[in-house]
C-alpha cells in the first residue's frame, strides 16, 4: 500500500490537504477517471472437479504440492494446475476459429472493458432447446431500448445456468462426451453477422457451453465471429443478475502467450 499527501491545486477536485489511501487494484476518487458506482456482479464459476469441460478435452485438476507449517514455524501452500482452454468460463480467442485471428495474449484491453448488452431468449429456448438466436430476436430488443450501441459486448440469456454443473443437463445429453448429442441454445451465424457487421460489438458471450447450439457440427457462428476478429465468452455464470443495458463489463482472461482461448474472470458494474 502507498500514502500519497495531496495539497490544494486547481485541477485536482478530491479536496485540499488530504492523505489517500490506495490499495492495489482498489484506486477511487479523481484517481480513477473511470471508476464508477454500482454492484458488483462476478459472473464467473469457480474451477473445481466439476467444471464442464467441452467434450472430451483434458479436465481441470488442481493438487496439493507443499501445504502445512515448515520446520521454521510458518505456513507455506502451493498447489499446481493444469487444465483444457476451453471449459468453465472461459474466454474464446478469435484464432480459435480464424487462422489468422489474434490469440488471447493479443486482444486489446479496449475490447476487454465495454457495456454489457442482454438478450434475453429464455422463453424461446425454454420451449425448443435447439433455439438459436435470430436477427428479428435482436430487432425486437432493440425496439424496446434503442440500437445496440457499438464496442459493447452482447451476452445471451438461455436460462442454462440453472443447470450447472451438471453435465448431462448443462450439455442436453444422456452422453455429454458425445458432441452428435448435444442439445442447448446458442447464436445463429445470421444474428452473429448482423452485431458484428450492423451493431461494431467487440465481442460476445452466453450461459452455454458454446456460442453455437449443440446440435452444430461446423460452428458458424465460431467461424463468422473468428473471422471479424471478435472473441467469446462461455459458460457465464449468474446472466439473470444483468440489467439489459447499462453495466459495465470487465473480462480479463489468463494471458496465455499464442493461447486459443483460457479462464477468465468476468466482472459486471451494476448500475
Amino acid at each position: 500500500m502507498l500514502f500519497i499527501r495531496l495539497g490544494l491545486q486547481s485541477d485536482i477536485s478530491c479536496g485540499p490537504q488530504i492523505y489517500v489511501l490506495l490499495f492495489l487494484l482498489g484506486v477511487s476518487g479523481c484517481f480513477s477517471p473511470h471508476h464508477s458506482t454500482g454492484t458488483l456482479v462476478d459472473l464467473t464459476y469457480p474451477f473445481d472437479e466439476h467444471t464442464i469441460y467441452w467434450p472430451n478435452n483434458a479436465p481441470f485438476h488442481w493438487e496439493k504440492s507443499s501445504w502445512g507449517h515448515t520446520h521454521q514455524g510458518y505456513w507455506y501452500a502451493s498447489g499446481v494446475f493444469s487444465a483444457s482452454e476451453h471449459g468453465g468460463t472461459h474466454l474464446d480467442a478469435p484464432i480459435h476459429f480464424a487462422e489468422f485471428g489474434w490469440s488471447v495474449d493479443e486482444i486489446p484491453l479496449t475490447h476487454l472493458t465495454a457495456e454489457g448488452i442482454v438478450l434475453d431468449i429464455r422463453s424461446q429456448a425454454g420451449s425448443n432447446p435447439d433455439y438459436m438466436l435470430q436477427v428479428e430476436d435482436i430487432a425486437q430488443w432493440e425496439k424496446q431500448y434503442g440500437a445496440i450501441p457499438r464496442d459493447s459486448i452482447v451476452f445471451l440469456l438461455t436460462g442454462w445456468g440453472q443447470y450447472w454443473p451438471d453435465p448431462s443437463r448443462y450439455l442436453g445429453s444422456p452422453t455429454p462426451q458425445d458432441t452428435t448429442t448435444l442439445h442447448f441454445p446458442g447464436f445463429s451465424a445470421e444474428a452473429i453477422s448482423f452485431l458484428v457487421d450492423q451493431r461494431a460489438i467487440v465481442g460476445i458471450g452466453i450461459d452455454t457451453a458454446s456460442i453455437d447450439p449443440g446440435q452444430s457440427q461446423t460452428f458458424p457462428a465460431h467461424q463468422v465471429l473468428g473471422k471479424a476478429n471478435r472473441f467469446a465468452i462461455e459458460n457465464v455464470a449468474h446472466l439473470e443478475k444483468m440489467p439489459p443495458h447499462g453495466a459495465s463489463i470487465t473480462a480479463l482472461p489468463m494471458k496465455i502467450k499464442g493461447g486459443t482461448g483460457g479462464p477468465v474472470r468476468v466482472i459486471a458494474t451494476v448500475p
